[in-house]
């Protein structure tokens, strides 16, 4: 088989010459053989979604030269439309917080972009997974809001699947609303009942279950994109935070609201931290509904 040489901090892999993904993406394939399972469909294309619009954000700020900006786009158009599905060969379940993952996205829109212009996979001198794909993001912030787009494109038919078990249910309680039962409780026979009232308990059941999920999805719009690491909003500017947002509720689709400011830069201590001090809290970072989820922190007395 045909290789390429590729390597990265820990060393040199040989990567198969035909392939989009690169070393980090073999390193996963080699390092977390965990579930035997692929990444879904779904999730790829919410993480290429995000790729595609921080492209776009970045190119607008000036940040990414418009011929690599154009050749990102169009890679992952390609990908959004089902193209390279065999080139994502990271296990489901990983290490590193959804790092790898990231990473076999960059790697396979860069390699793609690289062969737009004209170059050769892996020559990233051209298109890097890094420099230019993941630019102005982190896996810390990516991976996230990835898993939240992903729940809102699966959500409506797993409510949809659920209401026809529900209606299925009720009509089961009609069918055995005659049939007298004994109920238990605590393990134990307890006082008589219909085996249809039974039924008609699951199918309320299922029904709640299904009003929490879809209230549930309300915070699934709100996103963390531009929080880069650990929230820190580093490399990543204050016209990209903008600029991607306006681009992913374009290239997505969804309503997506979201409130985004840096914590404020932290004064050196005056003297070292004891315990029982008390701290205000930081400037609001991620608001919902205009409340801010942060809280005064208080240092444990020993």
């Amino acid at each position: 088989m045909p290789i390429r040489l590729e390597s990265d901090s820990v060393g040199s892999l040989p990567v198969p010459s035909d392939a989009y993904y690169g070393i980090q993406s073999l390193r996963a394939k080699e390092n977390f053989p965990i579930s035997g399972r692929a990444m879904h469909p779904a999730f790829l294309h919410s993480l290429t979604q995000i790729k595609l619009a921080a492209a776009r954000a970045n190119a607008r700020t000036g940040q990414l030269p418009p011929p690599i900006a154009d050749a990102i786009c169009a890679a992952c158009g390609e990908v959004l439309s089902g193209g390279f599905a065999d080139q994502f060969p990271v296990d489901a379940i990983q290490g590193g917080a959804g790092t790898s993952a990231n990473m076999n996205v960059n790697e396979v829109l860069a390699n793609r972009a690289i062969e737009l212009l004209g170059g050769q996979r892996g020559n990233y001198h051209i298109v890097h997974p890094n420099d230019h794909v993941n630019m102005s993001q982190s896996t810390n912030d990516t991976i996230p809001s990835a898993g939240k787009l992903t729940v809102l494109a699966l959500l409506p038919a797993l409510c949809g699947e659920l209401e026809s078990l529900a209606d299925a249910l009720l009509e089961k309680a009609t069918a055995f609303d005659g049939i007298l039962r004994i109920g238990r409780t605590q393990l134990q026979d307890a006082v008589p009942m219909r085996l249809g009232q039974g039924f008609h308990a699951y199918a309320g059941a299922i029904r709640r279950d299904i009003a929490r999920l879809r209230q549930s999805a309300e915070v699934m719009h709100t996103l963390n994109l531009g929080g880069t690491a650990i929230g820190s909003g580093l490399n990543a500017s204050a016209a990209y935070r903008r600029f991607v947002y306006e681009e992913l509720c374009r290239s997505a689709g969804q309503g997506i609201a979201v409130r985004w400011r840096a914590h404020p830069r932290p004064r050196p201590a005056r003297r070292p931290i004891r315990a029982g001090d008390t701290f205000p809290p930081p400037e609001p970072c991620h608001t919902v509904r205009g409340k801010s989820i942060n809280a005064p922190f208080r240092t444990p007395a020993r």
